[in-house]
């Protein structure tokens, strides 16, 4: 079931983006990028419909997916 991301207080979507971003495990190449970055990005492709927050009831959690790929 996708979660409509701007319908979550400010905190719970940054917090869930962060966690997302730390646990993702991406290889940003040669060049590092700071998490504020990384969390920026994301929060960039949210709004303009890149990716979509997920609740999964068999995991009973929420994840972060591009939008293309989610099954619902």
């Amino acid at each position: 079931m996708i979660i409509p991301w701007q319908q979550l207080e400010a905190e719970t979507l940054e917090n869930l983006i962060e966690t997302f971003v730390l646990r993702e495990g991406t290889d940003y190449g040669e060049q590092e990028r700071s998490l504020l970055q990384k969390v920026a990005d994301v929060r960039r492709q949210l709004e303009r419909g890149d990716v979509v927050l997920v609740w999964s009831e068999l995991h009973e959690s929420i994840n972060i997916m591009p939008k293309g790929e989610f099954r619902g």
